[in-house]
């Protein structure tokens, strides 16, 4: 009762301070106006050289949300049934400057590096699709429209443990089985792709997301650092029945061959020789989208300035008050603060994700209960450089960057991510 009573009276007292209602006030319009101020100076644009380009945007998947569909992609048109059957022996890779020194190309594969059998609705990025593929730690998995994996057998693969896949395609149906010896099979699982065309492609393909890493810069912060990563397939025994006797055909799914290693050691592709066919690619299929989509927490740029009002008005509140008397302030003011908070926060991110899309700017997707949390508690992750990209000191003198004028971040090609990196290491 007498907690009650004394909470009663300091929100009175908090209440009855004028100046303190207007700095809070003053606070919450700062997150409000700060927060839409991304969405109305967003002028941004991309340049090669002289030339101006369109940005890098995420392509739409199926469901009208941002993707990522980046990869190389060797196939053949397949009509409403038909199967095709691959035996994988090799997934191999390279990650570029990993690590604890950052300075050396080495062999290896991410764990998410993928490689193998894919049907898909033609070769444009967000196109629908089911694969069925080798993971570079999280064994075999069929993954369909880019927000549904059912894992299969765990395990690797080598030339003394090859995996068998198998895809089926009855119609809008994909089935896909995996076996250690090409005749007993096990169903990994079962896809349904609605509204999958008559003819779509089917074939091999590779792709390997940059490796990241969280650097810490102090006061508990971490950075982001993302490195340029490629996969390598090797299959034989390739058989596909249902579709018509002609040559691979070779698209890569997005850009690729744009970095260093792409352009002078290693190109995506596809190898063929004596029956065995090696597929190279980079880039990811999934559902989180990289390229150029705005963050939405952009949009609470205005927290900053609110706590340090807050702190300073909690501060002032407090003097002159002990024991029960301050705890009650501070449970007074925190309670206003946390619930005020979250609704200027909350009203902030939705009015200034809905102006940045109406003004045509891609956003990245954001679901109820992680909008809770970004309006809750603001997270940090930047993609920077390899320290061996840091050393030329500016980005501008960095081979491989495109700038996007009026900000401080930059395209890289080595990376495949925006870095914020004009700054000396």
């Amino acid at each position: 009762m007498e907690i009650t009573t004394a909470l009663r009276a300091q929100w009175a007292v908090l209440r009855a301070g004028r100046g303190r209602i207007i700095a809070l006030a003053a606070a919450a319009l700062a997150v409000l106006l700060l927060g839409l101020l991304p969405a109305l100076t967003n002028l941004s644009s991309c340049s090669e050289g002289t030339v101006e380009v369109q940005c890098p945007t995420d392509p739409i998947g199926p469901d009208g949300a941002p993707v990522s569909d980046q990869s190389f992609f060797a196939h053949v048109p397949l009509g409403e049934r038909g199967v095709i059957t691959a035996r994988m022996t090799e997934l191999t890779g390279t990650i570029t400057y990993p690590p604890p020194n950052h300075d050396q190309i080495v062999s290896g594969v991410v764990p998410w590096a993928k490689a193998g059998l894919i049907v898909k609705d033609g070769t444009g990025q967000g196109s629908d699709y089911a694969a069925l593929l080798m993971t570079g730690a999280h064994g075999v998995r069929l993954q369909h429209s880019y927000r549904h994996d059912t894992a299969g057998r765990p395990g690797g693969v080598s030339p003394d443990q090859p995996r068998w896949l198998r895809l089926t395609r009855d119609g809008d149906t994909v089935t896909g089985e995996e076996s250690a010896d090409g005749t007993a099979w096990t169903r990994v699982g079962t896809a349904r792709l609605p509204g999958l065309p008559a003819t779509v492609q089917v074939g091999l393909f590779a792709t390997s997301p940059g490796d990241l890493t969280l650097r810490e810069i102090g006061l508990g912060g971490h950075v982001g650092e993302v490195r340029f990563t490629q996969a390598v397939g090797v299959f034989d025994h390739v058989t596909i029945d249902g579709a018509p006797v002609t040559g691979w055909q070779r698209d890569t799914v997005g850009e690729l061959g744009h970095t260093d290693w792409e352009k002078y050691h290693r190109p995506a592709g596809l190898v063929e020789e004596n029956g065995v066919l090696s597929v190279t690619g980079s880039g990811d299929i999934g559902p989180i989208g990289s390229m150029g989509s705005t963050r939405p927490e952009s949009t609470l740029l205005g927290l900053v300035v609110a706590l340090i009002v807050v702190i300073v008005a909690g501060a002032r509140f407090g003097v002159g008050a002990a024991g029960r008397v301050i705890a009650a302030r501070a449970a007074a003011l925190g309670g206003l603060v946390l619930a005020g908070g979250l609704a200027v926060a909350g009203l902030t991110l939705t009015a200034g994700t809905l102006l940045m899309q109406h003004k045509g700017l891609p956003v990245a997707p954001l679901g109820p209960l992680t909008g809770l949390r970004v309006a809750a508690a603001r997270e940090y992750c930047s993609p920077g450089l390899p320290r061996s990209r840091w050393r030329w000191g500016r980005c501008a003198a960095a081979p491989g960057l495109r700038r996007r004028p009026g900000s401080r971040w930059w395209w890289c090609r080595t990376c495949s991510a925006w870095c914020r990196c004009c700054r000396s290491r």
